[in-house]
């Protein structure tokens, strides 16, 4: 996909944007089509996760998606596509495999404000689970995304994290609810069964 370098929402110019970050995300437009693998930026760097994802980890993100569309309003989406969510002036971009977004936030030409998600969900994957659980943990309250839910297969449970308060090293989520697959799940407003979610092998 094409986005656009140094594009920043809310800013008034392009010096609150990082040399460095604006040259990281016209490396990742170079890559986009040429190299396999899923690429997001985070205030240590480029994350490459080189794998792409198998059966269990797709079979989850579509389940979810299709049970929390069930009970949420018509006007919300569980999207799974591009584009990602970026904030410019942290110089950080990523791409949650479940954005919980209004429709009408979704008009937008280049990266989700993450401001504007509902929830954040990822389903943690099999070559790299600390990119969800200690990467992503620290960068979605830094962008502001309210909920944070995480569903691992490999032990067949799962957290959701939300209420965002100041700490010493950056916002960081302050409640922690964690769930065994079987149970019923809250992700934000919506509850939803994880009965029948796949485990990795």
């Amino acid at each position: 996909m094409t986005r656009a370098p140094g594009h920043t929402r809310g800013a008034s110019a392009m010096t609150t944007v990082s040399p460095l970050y604006r040259t990281m995300r016209e490396a990742l437009d170079r890559l986009d089509d040429t190299v396999p693998g899923k690429f997001e930026i985070t205030k240590e760097g480029i994350v490459h996760d080189m794998m792409a994802p198998g059966g269990p980890h797709e079979l989850t993100v579509l389940r979810v998606r299709k049970r929390l569309e069930k009970v949420m309003p018509e006007e919300l989406a569980a999207h799974t596509g591009e584009p990602d969510v970026a904030d410019d002036t942290q110089g950080v971009m990523r791409h949650p495999d479940v954005m919980v977004i209004a429709e009408a936030d979704m008009e937008v030409e280049f990266s989700f404000d993450p401001r504007t998600l509902l929830a954040a969900i990822e389903v943690v994957s099999r070559s790299n689970p600390d990119n969800d659980w200690v990467g992503k943990l620290r960068d979605y309250p830094l962008l502001g995304v309210p909920v944070y839910a995480i569903f691992d297969p490999r032990t067949g449970s799962g957290a959701v994290f939300s209420d965002i308060h100041a700490t010493p090293e950056g916002p960081r989520y302050a409640t922690r609810k964690d769930f065994f697959y079987g149970e019923d799940v809250t992700i934000a407003e919506w509850t939803i069964s994880t009965d029948g979610l796949p485990r990795y092998p």
